[in-house]
């Protein structure tokens, strides 16, 4: 995956913005899914909730992600307001990738906080009616009393990764030269001949070579 703008993780457009299947209701047997019955729909009623996921995929980047079957801890509050349910939380996790400088295993805590609104479906729309946003807009939606926060937890982990993970932060690399790992023999260095004194040194040797064949004969 490359930086910037990468391919999402788990195969969708980056950042993810979509409704999971307006036409598919929500399994509310998936850990992803939470339920929003006893919040009601009287703006200003909270529910707080905790929850240990596992990580249904790897993710995060060719260099750092959180493994597929890691625990994400979610802690959340879920907000009833007058377009739909505010979801606010962080998600907290392990990642696993390799140093970019030395290429050593790299271990990283994250704490990745999120926010999102999930629109109530008559709420959606009446936004597409009267414009206030355009078609090609989607926006999370509240299904048959659920919402999903897969998409919002999976954005909110890989935006938390760090951009360029090292295995300490004044890591010295690896020799340009052969490889080695700098680290492990800090006075680590090669001999290396300026090219014009390599010059030199041929045609001194030549002339020596010249020399003693002339001695000989």
């Amino acid at each position: 995956m490359t930086f910037g703008l990468p391919a999402h993780p788990l195969g969708r457009p980056f950042p993810i913005a979509s409704l999971r299947g307006a036409m598919n209701r929500l399994d509310p047997r998936s850990p992803m899914v939470f339920s929003t019955l006893e919040l009601g729909r009287r703006p200003g009623t909270m529910q707080e909730l905790t929850r240990r996921i596992e990580a249904p995929e790897a993710i995060g980047t060719d260099v750092i992600a959180v493994p597929a079957g890691s625990p994400l801890e979610v802690g959340l509050r879920l907000e009833s307001v007058l377009e739909g349910v505010l979801a606010t939380g962080e998600v907290r996790a392990t990642a696993t990738g390799s140093c970019v400088r030395c290429l050593e295993p790299v271990t990283a805590s994250v704490t990745a906080p999120f926010q999102e609104l999930f629109v109530h479906p008559e709420r959606v729309a009446h936004h597409r009616k009267t414009g206030a946003v355009d078609e090609q807009t989607e926006e999370y939606e509240v299904q048959g009393d659920h919402i999903d926060l897969e998409p919002v937890l999976v954005d909110a982990v890989v935006l938390a990764l760090p951009f360029q993970p090292v295995c300490r932060p004044d890591c010295p690399g690896l020799c340009s030269e052969c490889g080695a790992r700098l680290a492990d023999d800090p006075g680590h260095h090669h001999e290396l001949l300026d090219p014009r004194w390599s010059q030199l040194t041929a045609l001194s040797s030549s002339a020596d070579a010249d020399h003693t064949q002339e001695k000989r004969n």
